[in-house]
């Protein structure tokens, strides 16, 4: 049973990936009624990560999505920022209120700053992309906060455009908390080989004019200095609203994501949704999810029962690799290699009872591609034929 009737305004917070693909998918999906669409940002509904690669690199200046909103009837409020929700009305700036039916909230995440750094860049936006792109010719001293995905990415089109590129990062090796440290440290020889000092373990205290100084006393010279240490929901407009939020401030949704305020759904970096695979709650702050999410929010609005719990998936290109992840592991999990570390190319799996629950790998996507799909039927795998790099995966499969 359709959730919606012909009559109902839908407006949707938000021009990101979600946010296009929730207004995108009710047209694909038959809704003819009215459709809005806003953003915060002067610009058409866009793609984010070529920001960090060709925007970055001079080979693009816009990412906007290839949609002609005009031909689907899709209402386009760019510029305007959403400040508060009420029951039907949802609160624009400038004292604007915009009346609805049906709500999307698909208003992402916001990068994390860190104190003591007012002053560095923050990469989220095209127009931080463009301005940072505009500051990185050759020979600048960039300083990099943070050795996460954004972080390795900036360095790497940093170093092609010429600049002398310092990555701090405050855990004892990149990707912390994402990876376990013995595959962080493997990627740490991909900074030395790009020609980037990278200092792990390193905490920043501050900045003054042409350096960063770390929490040891030492001074690195930086002409510019880019934070990237993580993100955080952007939902402190729903303060008040009713809406239901977790500790980290990610929308709580239900497994079609339903907010707790009737009407209202969340797609996107912003929510916490249900995943029975992994048996908690996930919020996931990745290009995949953005898009799925934003497909299913729509569907969901137009009927459907089918619960939102894909395997989840990222990728990031950074010092001439293409790295994928899929799935959720936790420490507990054993670790198996597929292949070895000194190999050009390699993947790494995560078992549980042998069961195969996640997989990480560099420049092996035949393995990702199984990977997802043996993550997705919950697949046992035969250890040993996993673990032997010239045996396809899905013929490891041990039921």
């Amino acid at each position: 049973m359709a959730e919606l009737n012909g009559t109902d305004r839908v407006v949707v917070v938000g021009g990101g990936m979600a946010g296009a693909q929730a207004a995108l998918g009710l047209r694909q999906g038959g809704w003819r009624g009215a459709v809005t669409l806003v953003g915060d940002e002067p610009h058409s509904p866009y793609d984010r990560p070529p920001l960090s690669k060709d925007v970055l690199l001079g080979k693009s200046d816009s990412t906007a999505f290839d949609i002609d909103w005009d031909h689907l009837g899709v209402e386009l409020l760019p510029g305007r920022r959403a400040v508060g929700l009420r029951p039907g009305l949802l609160q624009l700036d400038g004292s604007t209120e915009l009346p609805y039916d049906a709500l999307v909230i698909a208003t992402g995440a916001a990068p994390l700053a860190l104190p003591g750094t007012e002053g560095a860049h923050l990469l989220r936006t095209l127009d931080d992309a463009l301005a940072l792109r505009a500051l990185l010719t050759p020979g600048k001293r960039l300083v990099l906060v943070g050795a996460g995905w954004i972080g390795a990415e900036t360095a790497t089109v940093a170093r092609q455009l010429g600049c002398e590129v310092t990555v701090v990062e405050a855990g004892p090796a990149p990707l912390p908390g994402a990876l376990p440290a013995e595959l962080g440290a493997l990627m740490a020889a991909w900074y030395a080989d790009a020609g980037i000092v990278l200092r792990c373990g390193a905490a920043v205290a501050g900045l003054e004019p042409g350096a960063v100084l770390l929490a040891d006393g030492t001074r690195l010279d930086a002409d510019e200095v880019v934070v990237g240490i993580g993100a955080r929901p952007a939902t402190g407009w729903l303060a008040g609203s009713g809406i239901d939020l977790d500790p980290g401030g990610a929308v709580l949704v239900d497994e079609r994501l339903r907010t707790s305020l009737p009407g209202v759904w969340a797609a996107g970096d912003c929510t916490s949704y249900p995943s029975a695979r992994s048996g908690t709650r996930l919020t996931v702050q990745h290009w995949d999810h953005a898009l799925q999410s934003g497909s299913a929010v729509a569907a969901s609005m137009l009927g459907s029962d089918a619960p939102y719990d894909p395997v989840p998936y990222f990728w990031s290109e950074q010092f001439g690799r293409m790295v994928q992840y899929a799935g959720r592991h936790t420490d507990a999990d054993r670790l198996l290699w597929r292949g070895t570390p000194a190999d050009a190319d390699w993947t790494v799996l995560w078992l549980r009872s042998d069961v195969l629950v996640a997989a990480l790998s560099v420049d092996r996507p035949r393995d990702l591609n199984q990977a997802r799909r043996l993550i997705d039927r919950a697949t046992r795998l035969d250890p040993a034929r996993a673990a032997d790099p010239a045996v396809p995966l899905k013929a490891a499969a041990a039921d």
